[in-house]
């Protein structure tokens, strides 16, 4: 299996702002917080507390209460981690809302530490799950690959966290192109998401695999329609995901200048009702960003 798409070599093309902007987009869809897990190994109160808290946070309409609430359960999973190191449900848990409550910080050195904390609990993730896994980051991509080609559905899960909090990390460290060049470890992992289950999340793998193939034109090596098809895809396996179409027209509409399609899309978030269960506060994001997409389209058309 060969790497796509080599952003590195693309470093002139493509500006890292925009290698950001779409992952912290794209983590929205991380359903924003999956902790569910994190009562396990504590006592059945504790867990109906925690999985009631998770539904509480996905469906909060003031998007200013989950920023602020958001940090007394990120230390609580570490706390239940210290307890449980290779708690897998935690580790996912972890990863996951790490890398999601960076879309909600200004400082970009604390997104970084954010960025990196939710990536080492991803790949301690698929290390529980699969010892064969432990050090998958830095082996050759051929080896990484071939690894990733033997995943079973069991495993996708903590596949899809792995690869949510790679994108993430990748996303926060601006100026590193060895960073940026991993995004073809993150496709080669969302590529097998959706081979094994591409209904998870939401769709949410087919969402990146449209976002990092709408990166580049095709003339200069990107392959746009192939994004569309995901996005698409996406959209037709959770038409109540309003994120999607977000992405759709900001990587995929922008990158082909279809004004039209764009101006679609968007308008079509915004007419939506937000009040989807477990998507509340994500399609109320993707409102507030379909807005700003909307009142910059003349100066980007």
């Amino acid at each position: 299996m060969e790497e796509h798409l080599n952003l590195k070599d693309a470093m002139e093309i493509i500006p890292i702002r925009k290698v950001r902007l779409f992952i912290v987009s794209a983590g929205v869809l991380l359903v924003l917080f999956t902790v569910s897990g994190c009562g396990s190994l504590i006592s059945s109160a504790a867990s109906d507390i925690v999985s009631g808290m998770s539904r509480a946070m996905r469906n909060n309409d003031d998007l200013k209460t989950v920023e602020q609430g958001t940090p007394a359960c990120l230390l609580m999973i570490d706390g239940f981690l210290e307890s449980s190191p290779d708690n897998e449900s935690l580790l996912i848990s972890g990863a996951n809302l790490y890398s999601s409550y960076t879309m909600f910080v200004d400082d970009s050195d604390r997104r970084r530490r954010l960025a990196r904390k939710g990536l080492q609990y991803g790949l301690r993730a698929v290390c529980v799950k699969n010892r064969a896994a432990c050090g998958l980051r830095d082996r050759p991509f051929d080896e990484f690959a071939e690894t990733i080609s033997n995943i079973s559905i069991s495993d996708a899960p903590a596949y899809y966290a792995l690869g949510a909090s790679w994108a993430a990390w990748i996303a926060e460290e601006q100026g590193n192109w060895d960073a940026v060049a991993e995004i073809s470890r993150v496709e080669a992992v969302m590529e097998k998401i959706v081979e094994l289950d591409d209904l998870s999340m939401h769709g949410g793998a087919h969402m990146y695999l449209g976002v990092i193939n709408s990166l580049l034109p095709a003339a200069l090596g990107g392959r746009p329609e192939e994004g569309r098809g995901h996005f698409e895809k996406a959209a037709a396996l959770s038409k109540d995901n309003l994120m999607v179409k977000v992405l759709f027209a900001k990587h995929y509409a922008r990158t082909m200048f279809d004004r039209e399609l764009h101006d679609r899309l968007l308008k079509a978030v915004i007419e939506a009702d937000p009040n989807t269960p477990g998507l509340v506060t994500n399609n109320l994001m993707a409102q507030q960003k379909a807005r700003e997409l909307l009142s910059s389209a003349d100066d980007y058309f």
